[in-house]
């Protein structure tokens, strides 16, 4: 890229594809495997490596590593949304809703669409022109979203949709995997392509790297920053309308809390909550390792109870390990 006339080009290097912490992270993911296959062992073979198993696992996961890749643009600018888990709500009871009062499927999806798009960029203008500290800014369209999703609900499930929209795209296949699985794999792959080959992906991490010195390199701060949180927003939304498919049914309380699982995903996978370090394939990742432990405890009868510490315990083994790492 050019240099900005008149400023010193300060923008960091293309980033890589992966790199250390990635190949880290999938090591960590092929040892859980390979010790939850030995210890799952039975007369049939692995229950963890049967291949109905492992489909279900991609396929719970799926849609944490979606919005994962989104939440990545945001965390890459040192910023954080919270209000991903009530986007997604937001826009499943919309779509669901839009469907049942006799809209088709392709209404249905843009209108949903729209609205996760909405609340990104409302984050987007709250940090960015009311100067909003991201965590506030986000906290509070949390609360809003769900409560809009109350209010479109009335705080019931809405079911009864089109038999097309839960076959082909809840319980469909595109070559030989769940659809959602499919779209995890390709949104990672437009994730990698965008940080990696455009001039936006190289904004992300400069603003992230150093937001002033990103200023002096011509840089569109503002901008970098709105679209991040348009994009989490967007992420959200084709995770909504992939899960209220395959579940068939939506409702205002899908995914609560879930916003800590796709932030978790993010910095498990490699990215810095300070901004500048993270790839979306270390995301995807950092969404298997969820996947797989959170299985392997239900296939191990762990307790309930235990399964969420044993996630904590990871999230902030990971956290620790990156703060280890920037000092």
């Amino acid at each position: 890229m050019e240099p900005v006339k008149g400023k010193q080009n300060t923008l960091p290097a293309r980033p890589r594809v992966g790199g250390f912490r990635e190949a880290g992270v999938l090591a960590v993911l092929l040892a859980m495997s390979i010790a939850l296959a030995f210890a799952t062992q039975g007369p049939q073979g692995s229950t963890f490596l049967s291949g109905g198993n492992l489909m279900d696992v991609a396929r719970q996961f799926s849609f944490v590593a979606i919005m994962a890749v989104g939440e990545l643009a945001v965390i890459l600018t040192a910023g954080i949304d919270l209000s991903v888990a009530a986007n997604l709500a937001l826009t499943g009871v919309v779509v669901a809703k839009v469907m049942t009062l006799g809209a088709g499927v392709g209404p249905a999806v843009v209108a949903g669409l729209l609205v996760a798009a909405s609340v990104g960029a409302a984050n987007g203008l709250l940090v960015v022109r009311v100067k909003l500290p991201p965590f506030i800014a986000t906290l509070g369209t949390m609360t809003i979203g769900r409560g809009l999703a109350y209010a479109v609900s009335r705080g019931h499930p809405i079911s009864g949709l089109p038999e097309g929209f839960n076959k082909v795209i809840g319980h469909g296949f595109v070559a030989g995997l769940p659809v959602s699985v499919a779209v995890m794999l390709a949104t990672t792959l437009v994730g990698w392509y965008v940080l990696a080959w455009t001039r936006w992906g190289r904004y992300l991490y400069a603003v992230g790297g150093n937001e002033e010195a990103a200023r002096f390199a011509g840089v569109p701060v503002g901008t970098t920053k709105l679209l991040a949180y348009v994009g989490a927003g967007l992420t959200a939304g084709i995770s909504a309308m992939l899960m209220t498919a395959w579940l068939g049914t939506a409702q205002s309380t899908a995914m609560t809390a879930g916003e800590l699982d796709v932030i978790a995903a993010a910095v498990i996978g490699g990215a810095s909550l300070m901004g500048g370090h993270g790839t979306a394939l270390g995301a995807l990742l950092g969404a298997a390792i969820m996947g797989v432990l959170r299985n392997g405890l239900v296939l191990l009868d762990c307790p309930a109870y235990y399964r969420d510490v044993s996630v904590g315990l990871v999230i902030l083994l990971a956290v620790a390990l990156d703060r280890t790492r920037k000092g």
